[in-house]
């Protein structure tokens, strides 16, 4: 589980929370909620090249089909096959179970233009 405390958040609604230069990432509690019922989750292959701000992966729920943007550049090191298997635990622990993938970073600096949760809150509620 990560406390969304302790993440940072673009604006396009991912989170991104780091531990030894490696990124877990996921989308945040509030998309979770706008998008609805999640069906199909598609994720990057370990290994592929992701950068900051550029869509990598696919959301698809009841609703629409919604692009994943990466929160920060770096190689995939790791993807989250429960939430391909099971969608829906996107929906029922964003923050946890349905973490999207892990990337080692190439550019630490870029979590500084992510936002805090308490910036991330505000902008969330407009």
């Amino acid at each position: 589980m990560f406390d969304e405390k302790d993440c940072r958040f673009a604006a396009t609604h991912e989170w991104a929370c780091v531990a030894d230069g490696v990124a877990t990432v996921g989308i945040s509690d509030h998309a979770q909620k706008e998008i609805s019922d999640i069906v199909f989750v598609e994720l990057p292959k370990p290994g592929a090249r992701v950068e900051q701000g550029k869509a990598c992966a696919v959301i698809e729920s009841v609703k629409a089909a919604a692009d994943f943007f990466a929160p920060v550049s770096g190689a995939v090191v790791e993807v989250n096959d429960a939430i391909v298997d099971n969608p829906a635990l996107v929906n029922q622990a964003p923050h946890g179970d349905g973490w999207f993938f892990k990337i080692k970073m190439a550019k630490p600096a870029e979590m500084d233009v992510l936002m805090d949760f308490e910036a991330y809150q505000r902008s969330a509620s407009h």
